[in-house]
């Protein structure tokens, strides 16, 4: 396996999911599995192999909950991404991290770091 975490990332918006999978190789980590859609997203929380996943709240117009619940099943930690307030989250998933769009770099690492305080990551430049 490849040093840093393996991230699941689920984010609808092709440019922002680019992104992501930029600043999350750029920490160290590597993106194992995408989706952009419930449907997709659902069936990789449950069979994918990763370390956490980073989860758009707002997918093509339905909430990403049902994969939330499914990650949690797991017992996988995630948070997740959005312009929106923890306000639209069901009350059980609010205690999770939350990145504000537009993500940092910097907000990435911290966040990752938090929920992984022993992994490996870079400094960002």
């Amino acid at each position: 396996m490849a040093d840093g975490l393996s991230v699941f990332l689920v984010e609808d918006e092709a440019l922002i999911r680019m992104m992501m999978v930029d600043m999350v190789e750029e920490l160290g980590h590597h993106v194992v599995a995408e989706a952009d859609n419930v449907r997709d997203a659902s069936a990789f929380a449950m069979t994918a192999q990763y370390d956490f996943a980073i989860l758009d709240i707002n997918l093509k117009g339905l909430y990403v909950d049902p994969v939330a619940d499914l990650i949690e099943r797991r017992g996988k930690p995630f948070m997740f991404a959005t312009g929106y307030g923890p306000e639209l989250l069901p009350s059980l998933l609010r205690r999770r991290p939350i990145l504000r769009k537009p993500i940092s770099l910097d907000q990435l690492k911290i966040m990752i770091d938090a929920l992984f305080p022993d992994a490996i990551a870079k400094t960002p430049h």
